[in-house]
């Protein structure tokens, strides 16, 4: 019957204080855990909070300053698309172009739309005019982008006194 019994504490203090030595180093280690993920947040909402109202003061001085604010683009669809054909050694070629105008301010884009016809004109000339072999590389065709961008620009600061007018962008190119 004596196997059945359990033992008597012997009365070590080191049997005992081993499970309460254990739970006091996992105490110790959730506690740091939960110092080290608490100083983290708040560092990085610290640096975020004052990042982020420092950011806010120079754009309300320039506000509160009168400094110009850009504005959200304008587009201007012409409508319809440009047909132009042109002669390359002896052949017929044609080339179709949709043109976007962006701009800034409706106003002035208003102002300008009043010498559509010229501007329209201006832009047949200069689509026929090109060589059919500059346009079928992406550089030529970028390069008649800004030849049109310009030459709409000129139109612009001629007749509305402003260049109105900040990009030309090809929306379709069809060449045959």
């Amino acid at each position: 019957m004596a196997k059945n019994q359990p033992a008597p504490p012997s009365g070590l203090p080191g049997e005992e204080s081993k499970p309460a030595g254990k739970l006091k180093l996992i105490i110790v280690i959730v506690v740091a855990l939960l110092l080290a993920i608490g100083s983290s947040v708040a560092g990085t909402w610290f640096v975020l909070h004052k990042s982020s109202g420092a950011d806010e003061k120079p754009a309300e001085a320039a506000a509160e300053a009168g400094a110009p604010v850009k504005q959200p683009a304008i587009y201007e669809v012409l409508a319809p698309a440009f047909v132009v054909n042109f002669s390359e050694g002896g052949r017929q070629r044609y080339m179709q172009v949709s043109i976007a105008l962006m701009a800034r301010d409706q106003a002035k884009l208003d102002a300008l739309k009043v010498h559509m016809p010229v501007l329209r004109n201006r832009l047949v000339m200069l689509f026929s005019g090109q060589d059919f072999n500059n346009l079928v590389t992406p550089v030529g065709k970028e390069m008649l982008r800004q030849q049109a961008t310009a030459s709409v620009q000129e139109l612009a600061q001629k007749e509305v006194g402003n260049t109105v007018v900040e990009q030309v962008l090809f929306t379709n190119l069809v060449m045959q």
